[in-house]
């Protein structure tokens, strides 16, 4: 095997994948093209070529890795999210496809210039990474309890060119300045209960636990960040939740119960509810 051809390293490659990876061929692409330092093109324009054997050793290494279950995205230490490369480490979340929801809607519902936004439970940065990208005269405060997670997304924003996001370290809102408004707030928070089968199954076995799991079925962070998002919120302020594809009528039931107006859930790229987003209006209280 280390003197074939890269085409047919790919076929061995995702051939011992096949029962750990639901996408073994991509998956034995992504890690070749890592130990070549190379682009997934390379792959299409160079079938042929012939790798050194410290490199082959290098690749059956990570395919072990793979084959043992740990996901790719901490294998490379990359993870693309809307179409920015972020890195990625085990004290965070892998950055997935339907978070990039979260990031239309918002994108979607407020056009202006200019606005503050703020991203609880930030991890790597992703989804005030993409704002930034996207509205370059946005305010963005992101923050994480997870003190790695922090250092992890500042050096994103480094990397990215996104250094006007304010990331530093908070439990919620606890660090958050009492006398800042914000627009928007999003959070993508733990919302899987402790006794889903899941969590023992694929990917997320090698994730951190305390950015899945809550209490009350999953939603007990959902309730904390809605309750306190009311005293952070300008008038008229939206909050919005990437949520379980159970969940969205638990999370409108919480946000109206709250106060919230407007409550709706949006869909995901497989049809599952995934995002719930409300508005909170200060004045209807006075009225």
């Amino acid at each position: 095997m280390s003197n074939a051809p890269l085409a047919r390293l790919v076929e061995q490659g995702a051939a011992l994948l096949l029962e750990s990876s639901d996408s073994a061929r991509l998956d034995a692409q992504v890690l070749l093209c890592h130990v070549l330092g190379k682009e997934l093109s390379y792959l299409h324009t160079w079938p042929e070529k012939i790798i050194a054997d410290e490199v082959f050793v290098h690749f059956i290494r990570l395919l072990e890795r793979r084959q043992n279950g740990e996901p790719v995205a901490y294998i490379t230490g990359i993870k693309e999210f809307w179409s920015l490369p972020l890195k990625v480490s085990p004290a965070t979340l892998i950055p997935r496809p339907d978070t990039e929801v979260l990031v239309e809607q918002v994108l979607a519902c407020h056009q202006q210039n200019k606005l503050n936004c703020l991203d609880l439970g930030t991890g790597t940065g992703a989804i005030a990474l993409a704002l930034a990208s996207e509205q370059p005269g946005w305010q963005l405060d992101a923050v994480d309890f997870n003190i790695d997670a922090v250092a992890l997304a500042r050096e994103n924003a480094r990397q990215l060119k996104l250094e006007r996001v304010k990331i530093y370290q908070s439990d919620w809102f606890k660090q958050v300045a009492k006398d800042k408004k914000f627009e928007v707030i999003v959070s993508n928070p733990p919302y899987i209960d402790g006794g889903d089968k899941h969590l023992s199954e694929g990917d997320v076995r090698f994730e951190p636990e305390t950015a899945l799991v809550a209490a009350e079925n999953g939603l007990a962070d959902i309730i904390t960040i809605a309750t306190g998002a009311k005293d952070y919120l300008a008038d008229g302020g939206s909050l919005y939740f990437e949520h379980g594809f159970e969940q969205g009528l638990a999370v409108r039931k919480i946000l109206t119960g709250l106060g919230y107006t407007d409550a709706k859930t949006t869909k995901d790229f497989a049809g599952n509810d995934r995002i719930t987003q409300a508005n909170w209006i200060i004045n209807k209280l006075k009225n």
